[in-house]
């Protein structure tokens, strides 16, 4: 008797702790959404933008520099997303360090669709990479915040094609544009 007792305890210890790991991965792996941090920031076109004021609707969020190539390879795709959402989609492209000069040089005389905001001291940018996991500071760095002001997706790193940008965004708002 004594022996099935502890056989029958050290299997119910077991399972308690099997359950208690799953629990503990589980939480850890949790992606449920959390609220955006809100900024103002100033923009390329000369006036601020504060990302609460946009709550209504969906918000591609990316930050970039000049000088990271993925980060210029993958703004054709961010301006399309732009000009083809109709105002659907908000895309605020926040360019970190660069003077407000620099990011003018660059665009030169193209006036960009999308929301171009200057975080030039990367205050934002630091606040964004601790709350939303992104220890290393990598860029580009893209959050899909919804409608609600909630951050549904991020991604450290660039899209691969303006397509495989479509289809994550169909995924995540559930949009079917274009």
């Amino acid at each position: 008797m004594a022996s099935r007792l502890r056989t029958w305890l050290i299997l119910a210890t077991l399972i308690i702790a099997v359950l208690a790991l799953v629990g503990i991965a589980v939480s850890c792996n949790s992606s449920s959404p959390s609220e955006a941090l809100n900024f103002t920031l100033p923009t390329m076109a000369g006036a601020n933008i504060t990302l609460s004021e946009l709550e209504g609707t969906p918000v591609v969020l990316n930050f970039w520099s000049i000088s990271c190539y993925w980060c210029r390879k993958q703004l054709p795709y961010l301006e399309a997303v732009a000009q083809q959402s109709g105002g659907e989609i908000k895309v605020i492209a926040v360019n970190i360090v660069d003077s407000a000069a620099s990011v003018q040089t660059f665009f030169g005389d193209y006036e960009p669709t999308m929301i171009v905001a200057l975080d030039s001291n990367g205050e934002v940018f630091v606040n964004y990479c601790q709350e939303y996991n992104n220890p290393q500071g990598l860029i580009p760095f893209t959050l899909f915040v919804d409608s609600e002001g909630l951050v549904q997706y991020k991604r450290i790193g660039a899209f691969s094609s303006e397509a495989e940008l479509w289809d994550t965004l169909n995924d995540v708002f559930g949009t079917t544009i274009p």
